[in-house]
């Protein structure tokens, strides 16, 4: 055995001994090596013990707070963006209700009610159609308008029933034709058809009538909390 390997042996037995004669109600006589591999173990211990019941938590909250600061530029970004477009906004505001007022004037008040109607069977008659039934509905009231629906059943030919449908269209109140049909007339040998569809006007609530309308979904709002 070479002199160097003896030594190392010899030292690494030395250091073992140390390490197993000592007495630990006498730290004072330890050797110094195992003193100081005991305050690095120590050392080592209190680090990860701060670590893992102070640090951790003082990381999770660093991360929390860093999410916290990126929410809050996007917020600023956000809000940033719609001041430098305020302008803009209240020019579409404004031209929202022009367009909502250009609307509402297409639909008619109820006393106007009565001559659309009258409108309507015209554009028919005026086609060559056969009015069976011409029957409107009860008002479906909604926040600022209601709804009239008319059962139309009429008689006629395909190109005439098209030419109605278009007459409608352009009459200068809002009428939708929907739920439409057209069938043979059984009744008839001279080729005609049945075209029976549900019509479906507007008319805008008076002031007494939208202040109901609140007043009504008001107390349906606190009948339902109760």
């Amino acid at each position: 055995m070479k002199l160097p390997e003896f030594k190392a042996r010899l030292d690494l037995t030395s250091v073992l001994d140390d390490f197993r004669t000592l007495n630990p109600n006498d730290v004072g006589t330890w050797p110094l090596l195992p003193r100081i591999v005991v305050l690095i173990a120590v050392f080592v211990f209190s680090f990860a013990f701060g670590w893992w019941f102070f640090l951790n938590d003082q990381f999770d909250l660093l991360s929390a707070k860093q999410n916290d600061e990126l929410k809050l530029r996007e917020e600023y970004i956000q809000k940033s963006n719609q001041a430098a477009n305020l302008d803009l906004y209240t020019q579409q505001l404004e031209e929202i209700d022009h367009s909502f007022g250009a609307l509402l004037k297409q639909l008619p008040n109820k006393s106007e009610v009565e001559s659309l109607l009258v409108e309507i069977s015209q554009a028919g008659l005026g086609r060559g159609l056969q009015f069976d039934l011409f029957k409107p509905g009860s008002e479906v009231l909604k926040e600022f308008y209601a709804e009239l629906p008319i059962s139309v059943r009429l008689t006629g030919s395909y190109h005439d029933f098209g030419a109605f449908a278009a007459d409608v269209g352009a009459l200068s109140r809002i009428v939708i034709l929907g739920d439409l049909s057209v069938s043979a007339n059984a009744q008839a040998k001279d080729g005609s058809l049945v075209m029976e569809t549900s019509a479906k006007t507007f008319r805008y609530l008076d002031e007494e009538e939208v202040a109901k309308q609140k007043k009504a979904a008001l107390e349906a709002k606190k009948g339902a909390r109760k």
